[in-house]
């Protein structure tokens, strides 16, 4: 069967479904009404439906009238009492959204949003209707360039709501394949009067065992005709997380002929303290040692570094807001909104590594002589599933994050209508965006040739394997700790975008036409510094032997200590700090290719110049509405990109420039089949500049054992996609619905990210710039040793992971929707559910990264009188978080488990203070899930992370 005629028998399909359940995913358009009791009634065409949270129940009749006289795909919340859902901040509650998925950070907090199987950088994120950038990089372990943004930086006290467009309209912004987020701040009018509003609440984790405070005060007022709105909104939170961390998995290298990926070697002769009746300065037989054939050994599958990691410290962050809006008359409305947030990150990252990689025989000062196998099992992947490995080496990274973010944002904007069929918007935007990051690592290594033995044990008895070993790894004066490297490495990020929309509608409900022209303007910024070679010099001398420096191996004992809650020794950070000027080192630290975080450096201004005209009306087909938006949006990108690169022994900026234009077409359609009967339907075509980060040009060569590079690729294209939605709704009365959507994205030119193996002699990067464990790493492999013949340095296989852009990828998908009121069982209960399935394809054989086949949501609630309770379950199927190759290893790919996710919230109105008074407590993660992402196979762990359970309780008052 042709790919055509299985399409047409998909759409007929889907069309069938659409008849018999009617279909789903509601439209919405874009105004909201200012109170409460206005939203909630049925808004006019071209108007957002809007979901009006003043009770749970209220904010699903809302949003069932939305659905229900809106034309374009999509769901709008609006939220004029704040708290009522389980969320810490703006990405969170959009998770409750059909066909949304979270990006989280390892502490488990939402942080970016995925729509409709396509990663955050897909999604464009407008405030207030207009673009906005977040100099953040995505979290604790980021390195995100900001096309995403970290949407955990926006409180959900001071927004009243959120609208995620599924389907685009000619007026609205280009740049989201996936959909377009819109966050709306709280303004004085949303609600007339004089308001103040109290939220304090304290947080406690469950990791963390303490107990930290939020809270918020937004007050409001109006006259006639002006209002003034301030808020601000706070947390600080104690930040502890446990977990286990690998680079990756590796197979072992046996010689020319075998299969290994080269990544470590087996030692060759015993080394000293080897125990287990070998001799030091033997020859050894690795294969007979471990059990198994030659060719099980150069498959059997490690962690490259296999470590138990401890995060903690403390997270804060203040935002503010103001707006004013000035009604001189009934057809004139000014608005001025402004927002200023600042966010701080202070914690150490504290890791002990079973060095695996670059355990093999070496001249360098670090070299172990290689670890021997001794009785290993493996399974059927040829992962390792038990053993004892002699010879083994440890090392502890300890790294302090000091870590700032400043964001402000201005709005201005006018309304005039100086006519009943004429109006005319303008809005203007600016905003600034600061973050930097000091991020120095101290390393210290267990003494080579020790006798120090591993136990492995990776049957599947828990989450990830079990690495014990016979040396006391909590106890600094067991002779053994000497140095190893460090880091003085820094970054910063500076964003900048501005802009001017002009938008003008002529004509009525019945027939009107919206045209406008856009600017808008994005300057991004990210520098890295780095000092580590001077300083690591002053600290433990050349080679980091410890013979000379500030601190010698026979002292650092002094600067180590136990520590209960990680299982291992810790440094004493500002002691090391004090006995190593480490703060002069931080002030003269020169310019870096590579970030610390991992992120491409560079800068990037992409000016934008657009126009659209939109038509918006209703006709009629055999007697019923049929309600039509249509229009074509221009676009016309000037884009320039600057990044550092090595070129010979100096690092100098490389310039690029390109210009690009896109044509994109829309069309809305829903008709009114009956009167609790509306069929949808569109067809678009969207688009998506490439990730900022990829197209910036250089390499960066940050891995220790000197085996990949990430490079740029300034030549990508813009991804432009096909898309078609269908889809519909039974009205079943009140709060109750069922509905169905289905869609087709079909994306050209979709970036991913491909391996490409090339000697390290073609990167032109010189030998003497490398770090020391790199130049290590490739001494090491340059050695003859029986058995296996170095390789000259020029001539080591490097994996270059560079962006490409695929020819197509095809994303489908069926949303799903049921909301039931129970009141019929126990008055006040009810359920929501929503749940969305999607498939990909490619002729390359790749995929989207971060993409669920399944994922759905469901909210059980019960609201009557003063008492309220939600529980919500969201729930996403296993993804791939990276395409393979990995490590050089065929076919692997990084896998995010599957992952469901529980919270409650729940609320009582005291009966005094006019019940002005409300009680609340929300608990997340319920039932402690873990983050966990695996390297192809289910016990082969790539990355765990335990972000515990989160109680907040508190009060909420209204005056």
């Amino acid at each position: 069967m042709s790919s055509r005629t299985h399409d047409f028998r998909m759409a007929l399909f889907a069309a069938s479904a659409i008849g018999s359940l009617c279909l789903s995913q509601a439209a919405f358009a874009q105004d909201a009404a200012p109170q409460a009791d206005a939203a909630a009634a049925a808004p006019q065409e071209g108007e957002v439906a809007d979901i009006v949270v003043t009770g749970i129940r209220g904010s699903l009749q809302s949003a069932t009238n939305a659905k229900k006289n809106a034309v374009a795909f999509g769901d709008s919340i609006f939220a004029e009492d704040i708290g009522k859902l389980p969320a810490t901040n703006l990405a969170e509650t959009l998770n409750r959204m059909p066909g949304v998925r979270l990006k989280r950070d390892n502490n488990g907090e939402g942080t970016q949003v995925s729509i409709r199987g396509l990663g955050p950088s897909f999604s464009k994120v407008l405030l207030n209707g207009a673009q906005i950038q977040v100099a953040s990089d995505g979290g604790t372990n980021g390195g995100s360039a900001n096309r995403e943004v970290d949407l955990d930086f926006f409180p959900s006290e001071l927004f009243t709501r959120l609208d995620l467009a599924k389907s685009p309209t000619a007026s609205t912004l280009e740049g989201g394949i996936a959909g377009t987020v819109n966050l709306r701040n709280a303004r004085p009018f949303d609600k007339p009067g004089t308001h103040v509003t109290v939220v304090a609440q304290g947080q406690y984790t469950s990791p963390n065992d303490k107990i930290s405070p939020r809270g918020a005060i937004v007050a409001s007022h109006t006259t006639d005709t002006f209002g003034i709105l301030v808020g601000v909104a706070g947390v600080k939170t104690k930040t502890r997380i446990k977990g286990f961390e690998t680079v990756g998995w590796t197979d072992g290298n046996l010689g020319t002929g075998d299969a290994g990926g080269n990544n470590f070697s087996w030692a060759s002769v015993v080394p000293r303290n080897a125990g287990h009746g070998l001799t030091a300065g033997d020859p050894v037989d690795v294969v007979a040692t471990s059990g198994l054939t030659r060719s099980e050994l150069s498959t059997a599958l490690l962690p490259r570094l296999g470590r138990e990691s401890l995060t903690e410290g403390t997270r804060s962050r203040i935002s503010a807001l103001a707006s004013l809006e000035w009604r001189p008359s009934d057809e004139l409305h000014f608005a001025l909104d402004g927002i200023w947030a600042k966010s701080e990150r202070d914690y150490s990252k504290v890791n002990m590594n079973w060095q695996v990689r670059n355990s093999g025989p070496g001249s360098s000062a670090q070299a172990t002589g290689g670890m021997i196998p001794i009785d290993l099992t493996v399974d059927d992947n040829g992962v390792v599933t038990s053993g004892t490995f002699a010879n083994s080496s440890y090392f502890l990274e300890a790294s302090l994050f000091k870590q700032t973010t400043k964001f402000w944002n201005v709005n201005p904007s006018v309304t005039w209508e100086p006519a009943d069929n004429l109006k005319v918007e303008l809005n203007g935007n600016y905003s600034k965006s600061r973050f930097f990051r000091e991020q120095p690592t101290w390393a210290f290594q267990t003494t080579p040739q020790s006798g120090v033995d591993v136990y492995y044990d990776n049957k599947g008895k828990g989450d990830y394997p079990s690495i014990t070993t016979n040396l006391d790894l909590n106890d600094p004066n067991n002779g053994s700790w000497q140095w190893y490297r460090q880091n003085v490495q820094l970054v910063r990020r500076n964003t900048t975008t501005k802009g001017a929309h002009l938008d003008v509608t002529y004509g009525d409900e019945m027939l009107n036409v919206k045209v406008g022209a856009a600017y808008d303007q994005a300057i991004r910024s990210i520098r890295a510094y780095d000092n580590s070679p001077a300083y690591q010099l002053s600290v433990c001398g050349a080679g980091c032997t410890g013979a000379t420096g500030s601190i010698t191996n026979s002292q650092i004992a002094q600067y180590l200590m136990g520590n209960s809650v990680a299982g291992f020794v810790t440094p004493d950070f500002d002691a090391i700090k004090q006995a190593t000027n480490y703060a002069s080192y931080v002030d003269s630290a020169p310019e870096a290719r590579g970030a610390v975080t991992g992120g491409a450096t560079g800068d990037m201004n992409e000016k934008v110049f657009g126009a659209y005209f939109e038509v918006n009306g209703v006709t009629q087909i055999a007697g019923k509405d049929l309600h039509v938006n249509a229009g074509m949006r221009y676009a016309h990108t000037n884009q320039r990109v600057v990044g550092p690169s090595q070129v010979g022994a100096a690092i100098i900026d490389i310039t690029s420039a390109s210009k690009y234009e896109n044509f994109l077409p829309s069309i809305n359609l829903t008709y009114d089949v009956a009167e609790n009967i509306r069929l949808r339907a569109s067809a678009s075509r969207t688009m998506t500049r490439p990730d900022a980060g990829q197209i910036l040009p250089g390499i960066t060569f940050s891995d220790p054992s000197a085996l990949v590079a990430n490079a740029g690729n300034p030549d990508l294209k813009p991804y432009t996609s096909d898309n078609y939605d269908i889809g519909g709704e039974i009205y079943t009365g009140g709060i109750g619905y069922v509905g169905l959507t289905a869609f087709v994205k079909n994306v050209q030119g979709f970036t991913t990210t491909l391996g490409q193996q090339v000697a390290f002699g073609t990167l032109n990067i010189p030998y003497e710039s490398l770090s020391a464990p790199q130049k290590a790493a490739m001494d090491d492999r340059a050695l003859d040793l029986p058995g296996r013949p170095g390789v000259p340095i020029a001539n080591q296989i490097i994996t270059v992971n560079r962006p490409v852009n695929l020819s197509d990828l095809r994303i489908k998908g069926i949303e799903g929707t049921w909301v039931q009121p129970l009141d019929f069982l126990v008055k006040g209960l009810g359920f929501s559910a929503n749940g969305t399935l999607l498939d990909q394809s490619s002729s390359s054989g790749l995929v989207a990264e971060g993409v669920s086949k399944y994922s759905y949501n469901l909210q059980g609630f019960y609201e009557n009188g003063p008492v309220s309770i939600s529980l919500n379950y969201v729930w996403n199927s296993k993804s791939i978080a990276l395409n393979g190759p990995q490590n050089g290893i065929t076919g692997a790919d990084l896998k995010a488990d599957a992952r469901g996710q529980l919270d409650m919230s729940a609320g009582y109105q005291l009966p005094f203070f006019n019940k002005a008074l409300r009680l609340t407590a929300d608990v997340l993660n319920i039932t402690n899930e873990p983050i966990r992402t695996t390297f192809e196979y289910d016990n082969a762990a790539y990355s765990v992370y335990y972000p515990g359970v989160t109680v907040l309780a508190g009060i909420r008052a209204n005056f």
